[in-house]
């Protein structure tokens, strides 16, 4: 009975805390970003400006800037919105199945690194499945004034919890918030559209808040367990890029069996063992060549971010195949995608949504989906972040990894770069190169001693 007792208490403190952080958190999408008409607007490699037909109105309004790198334009605001919409947007959950181990029904508070890590593997999957110039044909369906509904959820749900503390009900009732606008539901698909929206779904679906769920939350906390990290604690960037390589390699779902992560060691990448990575057997038992989603934890500076990196971080937003940045302010983690000027673009986690149950078809998707972006100057970005890229084949590894030296080399003000590609195994160079399948343990000695390291170093994050 008092084992009993304890997790009534649990819930009743979670259900609270989900509703404090909505509170705390929901001013973030009512706020409105403020956009340079006059510079270039980078979005994981696509370029846009809004100079062009004059429908700044869409991104509210719009502030002056110099520009500061040129490239081919892929479109107006409009393209741009879209484009961003698109990108899938995983935030904290409440009312999910029950963490194994804990009393814990929801990661508000402390699950916000998670959730970017995931993100950056969602792009991935989706340069992989859909390709980057896929977009949803419902972006622009997406009510941007839904925001303003959200907040206001947020103050029911915080007064239906207190309701329900006083009457001793166990599940508070409270009314469902405002479904946003749905473009016409008798639109035509062709075969194509059709392929593309049944791996959207899917590709959601493995980030599913179930224990079945490939990348789900649940599945990550199990992962982290490895390297000393439980549900409720914190995790920072280099931890979650081993966590996400290790769900990787354990999702069974044969679709998945064709990409790989890798994650640099000590800021390098082993040329050798990335490739091997992509040229090991199928679980099929098949020779075949696996896409890499390639991982690369770094510092950019000490205690405070140096603005010397600058020019590199907007350089590697500006490659097509970036996959973002697991980075954030201190105390919050950010899904960084793309910047304008000085200013880094992103997806913020920290709003507590309802759980979605998506085994169920034609689950609803638009909680999926960021109806705004959000900019924060670069000078306020934590220096420890984690990198993305993805390459589908070894010839896009090897173009990539020399595009890439060319940028640290001629982005590095000091005598080394911020991290380098080197040719050759990691043993090669007398470092321990962590195991393409280990079976006694999901984390090798060798991991565990530089997670602890990282974990150390980290930020803490809320």
């Amino acid at each position: 009975m008092e084992a009993t007792g304890t997790d009534e208490v649990e819930k009743i403190k979670s259900k609270f805390m989900s509703a404090w952080h909505n509170m705390k958190y929901s001013w973030v999408l009512k706020t409105k970003t403020y956009f340079s008409r006059n510079s270039p607007v980078f979005l994981l490699g696509k370029c846009y400006h809004f100079k062009t037909e004059g429908e700044y109105r869409a991104l509210h309004s719009f502030q002056s800037s110099s520009a500061g790198v040129s490239t081919e334009i892929s479109g107006n605001v409009e393209e741009f919105r879209r484009d961003f919409i698109s990108r899938i947007w995983l935030t904290y959950r409440e009312e999910f199945p029950q963490i194994k181990g804990s009393a814990l029904t929801t990661d508000c508070g402390w699950g916000c690194t998670l959730r970017t890590g995931q993100m950056l593997l969602a792009q991935g999957l989706m340069l992989h499945f859909l390709g980057r110039a896929w977009v949803w044909p419902e972006a622009l369906d997406m009510d941007g004034c839904d925001s303003e509904s959200w907040t206001s959820s947020t103050v029911r749900k915080l007064t239906a919890s207190f309701e329900a503390s006083l009457t001793a009900e166990r599940d508070p009732k409270v009314l469902p918030r405002p479904r946003p606008r749905r473009g016409p539901t008798s639109r035509d698909w062709d075969g194509s559209e059709m392929r593309n929206e049944i791996y959207h779904r899917k590709i959601i679906s493995w980030f599913g808040d179930s224990p079945l769920a490939a990348f789900g939350l649940h599945q990550l906390i199990e992962y982290g367990k490895k390297s000393g990290k439980m549900a409720g604690d914190w995790y920072g960037p280099a931890v979650v890029a081993h966590i996400l390589r290790k769900a990787v390699e354990e999702a069974r779902d044969p679709e998945l069996q064709g990409v790989t992560v890798y994650v640099a060691q000590d800021c390098t990448v082993y040329s050798s063992d990335v490739i091997d990575r992509q040229c090991s057997l199928l679980d099929s038992g098949k020779a075949g060549t696996k896409a890499v989603i390639i991982l690369v934890p770094v510092r950019l500076g000490g205690e405070r971010t140096n603005t010397d990196y600058l020019e590199f971080v907007k350089g590697i937003l500006s490659l097509e195949y970036c996959v973002g940045i697991i980075g954030g302010k201190p105390k919050q983690s950010y899904y960084f995608a793309g910047f304008q000027d000085d200013s880094l673009i992103y997806m913020d986690p920290h709003y507590c949504q309802s759980f979605v149950d998506v085994s169920i078809k034609d689950f609803p998707l638009e909680s999926f989906h960021c109806p705004s972006p959000k900019k924060m100057s670069f000078k306020k970005m934590d220096p420890s972040c984690t990198i993305g890229f993805y390459c589908r084949t070894v010839q896009d590894f090897e173009k990539a990894s020399e595009e890439i030296t060319k940028m640290l080399k001629s982005s590095s003000k000091e005598k080394y770069p911020l991290f380098t590609f080197v040719k050759g195994h990691s043993r090669d160079y007398d470092f321990v190169s962590s195991p393409l399948h280990e079976e006694n343990a999901l984390f090798s000695e060798d991991e565990k001693k530089r997670l602890k390291r990282f974990s150390t170093e980290e930020f803490v994050l809320l």
